[in-house]
């Protein structure tokens, strides 16, 4: 069976979630009314498109949307040096690489930090396709980037999303497919369940047990 696993990026392969939340907590301190970090927090996942109007409102996004995105890349660009992998991520992919799955990475986030995280991870080799924000018109919940990457990698007779957030059950439900998620996004289990997901697990270490091949079987692209 042809078979794609689909993983998101941030909160997923690296731990970098805070750092975002971080450097949209400072993007915002230098340009309007700061949202509490609470709010910051459960809006990473989604794309920054969206994440303004989340966190604030649609003026705030009207008005100083742009800026604002300006002034996070700044930021996060002072604190990505600090990011590292999250245990096992490099093994998860090379793992399901080397059991025959085709892999590819969705992420909402910007192409450059997406690349670098690639680089960090070393996993290049392993990677069928890329896509990120700059590839779709709507990110994440919305389901285009789950649709564009299964597209890009072509057809295949089952597929998954890996992710963190109920952001990522969302976009992968709305593009027909299921989401196995991780609580290393910051997000409870019971909220991961109540979402849709397929799996809830703490650690990318835990998807390292599991049987790929049966997990597809619950599931078809």
């Amino acid at each position: 069976m042809s078979a794609a696993v689909l993983l998101d990026i941030d909160g997923t392969l690296i731990d970098s979630t805070y750092h975002h939340a971080v450097a949209w907590q400072r993007a915002f301190s230098r340009i309007t009314d700061v949202p509490p970090m609470w709010r910051l927090h459960r809006a990473i996942g989604m794309g920054g498109d969206r994440l303004v109007a989340a966190v604030a409102d649609d003026r705030t996004e009207e008005k100083h949307g742009d800026d604002l995105r300006d002034a996070w890349r700044e930021e996060y660009l002072e604190l990505k040096a600090e990011v590292r992998p999250l245990d096992g991520a490099a093994d998860l992919v090379r793992k399901l690489a080397g059991e025959g799955f085709v892999i590819a990475l969705a992420s909402s986030g910007d192409p450059e930090f997406s690349q670098e995280a690639v680089d960090l991870l070393g996993i290049g080799s392993d990677v069928a396709a890329l896509l990120t924000s700059d590839d779709v018109d709507s990110s994440k919940p919305d389901p285009d980037l789950i649709q564009q990457t299964l597209e890009r990698v072509g057809p295949v007779e089952a597929a998954v999303f890996v992710g963190d957030t109920v952001y990522d059950v969302e976009a992968a439900g709305r593009a027909g497919i299921g989401c196995v998620t991780l609580r290393t996004g910051g997000f409870g289990k019971a909220e991961l369940e109540q979402a849709g997901a397929l799996r809830v697990e703490d650690a990318v270490t835990d998807l390292l047990r599991l049987d790929w091949r049966r997990e597809m079987d619950r599931y078809s692209a």
